[in-house]
């Protein structure tokens, strides 16, 4: 009787730690960056949606701590109405030395330092946000609904060091301030 107590004791132990920490799921969680113009000619010019794909991500319910992993040769433009060609030469501005340089810096880091519960399934998440070699800290909510968690968080690039892209002299550039909403889901 001892080894059956000792044995299901085991499995619950393994079986917890697994519920605990888990994985995320790549494929099914996303990471949505939206960008905006500013600039005298800005009504010329148009708005941009980036997809940033988490490469890898923990997150440990136990500890309440996550961290993700983003492949910064992996974004992706995703402007509707926009030609193919166009959306190509943005994406190369974006991973170019002028803003991400992803040969300098192929990832983009997020650390929790912690994680606090509010109220039932809305958290604080306080972190560190490592982008262009820079890191900074963040703090942002989190909604945890439907086997989901879901948040946005705004940035400001010029704390990461890098220069927000300006064109025709500055009749149009890009804001500051960008964007970045998620979905995360767990394996």
């Amino acid at each position: 009787m001892r080894r059956v107590a000792c044995g299901f004791l085991l499995v619950m132990g393994c079986w917890l730690a697994a519920a605990q920490a888990a994985e995320v799921d790549s494929d099914r969680s996303s990471i949505t960056v939206k960008v905006e113009k500013s600039g005298l000619f800005s009504a010329f010019a148009h708005n941009h949606t980036i997809r940033a794909s988490i490469a890898s991500g923990k997150l440990d319910t136990e500890k309440r701590t996550a961290e993700l992993v983003f492949n910064t040769k992996e974004i992706k433009v995703l402007d509707e109405g926009v030609k193919d060609s166009e959306k190509a030469e943005i994406e190369q501005t974006m991973k170019s030395d002028k803003v991400l340089d992803i040969q300098r810096f192929p990832e983009i880091r997020f650390q929790s330092t912690s994680i606090a519960l509010q109220d039932s399934g809305h958290y604080l998440v306080r972190g560190g946000l490592t982008l262009h070699g820079t890191t900074r800290p963040v703090e942002f909510p989190v909604a945890f609904t439907k086997g989901r968690y879901t948040g946005a968080v705004k940035l400001k690039q010029t704390d990461f060091g890098i220069t927000p892209v300006s064109i025709a002299g500055g009749a149009v550039k890009v804001k500051d301030v960008i964007e970045a909403v998620f979905e995360i889901i767990l394996k």
